[in-house]
């Protein structure tokens, strides 16, 4: 299974049997709000809402929605908040986590708490999940977001995040492309070793559930054309569903290009701990709070 648009997954998600519960930590929030008021009408995700809950109700009543059809905790603080969403995880009233009005930090401290978190022991990791016109299917692109210089085993869990994740939405076997400027190993890009030896590791069933190739550039990672010029033989190559970058600025400079020089539709979510967490950058529109609602959902086991 493979999807080729948002539409595509979205329609899965719908058609599951399963709503999702989203537990939203300070949801007074009016683009967070907008986005869940969607999700929960189009069958996607039930709203759990945590925060000033005088200002969520009034929210919601601006936005045209009955604020007593939502469930409300009541917190008076960020901090407040962000613990009883991680709470209502671990007994159960929700299935993964939203951010709302607070910053990151504060939520990821709750979530990574040794006592009370929900740490799995592993890092956690940025995925950006893009459609794009002039590819034939949906492409995720990791790390942007999380790991600023990640060495061979964070680069090792960063792969292992993602496939989890392709697993989890029903893809048996996603093709994993490590980006490097060049498709062969040279003792002065430290990039293109890792990305050999990452291959090697999955060759010898460190990896599992995908097929890894590296070191590969990026247009022999997105055009088959490329690398048949090239003499390029590789099942990943024109086909690839994850893109794992070498450092978080060259994560978030493809993902930045892909949305405003080739106007990609983007998710982002935050993986590796026991749930997914729609992480979403502030200046984020309600369809992208959206699409990241339906591709965590998706993505819950």
């Amino acid at each position: 299974m493979e999807f080729k648009t948002f539409e595509e997954l979205i329609r899965h998600v719908q058609s599951n049997g399963n709503k999702k519960r989203v537990a939203v930590a300070a949801a007074h929030d009016s683009h967070a709000l907008e986005a869940l008021i969607l999700a929960d009408r189009d069958n996607i995700a039930t709203p759990v809402l945590v925060g000033y809950k005088d200002q969520i109700q009034q929210l919601l009543e601006e936005l045209g929605a009955d604020a007593d059809a939502y469930e409300i905790y009541d917190t008076q603080s960020d901090k407040e908040s962000a613990e009883k969403t991680i709470e209502l995880i671990k007994e159960g009233k929700a299935d993964f986590i939203m951010k709302g009005k607070l910053q990151t930090a504060d939520l990821l401290k709750a979530v990574v708490n040794k006592e009370k978190g929900l740490s799995k022991g592993k890092i956690m990791s940025h995925i950006a999940m893009h459609e794009v016109a002039t590819y034939h299917k949906l492409l995720a692109v990791t790390d942007g977001g999380m790991m600023m210089y990640p060495d061979l085993h964070e680069k090792k869990q960063i792969i292992e995040n993602a496939v989890e994740v392709f697993n989890n939405i029903g893809y048996e076997c996603p093709k994993v492309a490590v980006l490097s400027a060049v498709e062969n190993v040279n003792p002065k890009m430290p990039e293109t070793i890792d990305a050999d030896m990452l291959r090697q590791m999955n060759r010898d069933g460190d990896i599992k559930n995908c097929i890894v190739e590296g070191p590969i550039s990026y247009d022999l990672a997105w055009s088959r054309e490329s690398a048949q010029i090239k003499g390029y033989e590789s099942e990943v190559a024109g086909d690839a569903d994850i893109m794992v970058v070498p450092n978080i600025t060259a994560g978030n400079i493809l993902g930045k290009s892909l949305i405003y020089a080739a106007n990609a539709k983007m998710a982002g979510f935050i993986v590796g701990a026991q749930v997914p967490i729609v992480l979403t950058s502030r200046g984020a529109s309600t369809q992208e709070k959206y699409l990241s609602l339906a591709i965590s959902a998706s993505a819950v086991k």
